[in-house]
């Protein structure tokens, strides 16, 4: 998988630098010509800092335990309910984390499993804390299985910013439980469908932090 030993996301890296070159192009043209070309080299400045900030992959610590569901995002839970996961057409518990730009938006895999099916929906960018986001958002879908049959669903959702879903995954691949697996870019959602009998660790409101925040226990 991508991003494993990089301090910064390498999909941030066009983004960085393209901002800084405006920038110092601004700054230069202010040196030479004598114009007002402060402000917008600032502008750019901050902008690729905020990048730097934004695509920023910091380690994590997965706690220990096959049997507990990381939270594949940093975030805060905004939804907890049965629902029936629209791809399976399974009742299933959902979680929803959402991601606001100033989360980190490295997605990390929520358990030890093979990806066995993966789809992806074109669709509209609502903001993600609307209930038609998750019908009608971008969004990009993994059906896990673990070893003993397991399975789960873990969907990344485009949000009203977001223009990118990334997703290293795809079927046939074995994910391990906190390793990174995708990104979401500028502002979105990762819902999460677990097994009814699983014991929910979380609640609405909590922060969630990737590769280390306990959803749940799976049977």
């Amino acid at each position: 998988m991508r991003n494993t030993n990089t301090p910064i996301a390498v999909e941030g890296y066009p983004f960085i630098a393209g901002f800084a070159a405006v920038a110092a192009v601004f700054a230069v043209m202010g040196q030479f010509l004598h114009c007002g070309f402060f402000f917008p080299a600032a502008l750019f400045a901050l902008l690729a800092l905020f990048s730097v900030f934004f695509f920023r992959n910091p380690e994590r610590n997965t706690p220990a335990g096959e049997n507990k569901v990381i939270a594949p995002a940093d975030g805060e839970v905004i939804f907890l309910g049965k629902v029936i996961e629209p791809h399976t057409s399974t009742e299933m518990e959902k979680i929803s984390i959402f991601m606001s730009v100033f989360n980190v938006h490295v997605n990390r895999a929520p358990l030890t499993a093979k990806v066995v099916d993966g789809f992806y929906n074109k669709g509209k960018f609502y903001d993600v804390r609307d209930e038609r986001a998750s019908f009608e958002n971008e969004q990009q879908g993994l059906v896990l299985e673990t070893a003993s049959g397991l399975k789960m669903v873990v969907v990344q959702v485009a949000g009203l910013i977001a223009r990118r879903i990334v997703c290293y995954a795809k079927p046939g691949d074995q994910l391990t439980r906190g390793r990174r697996y995708g990104l979401i870019r500028f502002g979105s959602r990762l819902d999460v469908y677990l097994p009814l009998n699983t014991k929910i660790d979380v609640v609405m409101g909590q922060k969630t932090v990737a590769g280390e925040t306990v959803l749940g226990i799976l049977p």
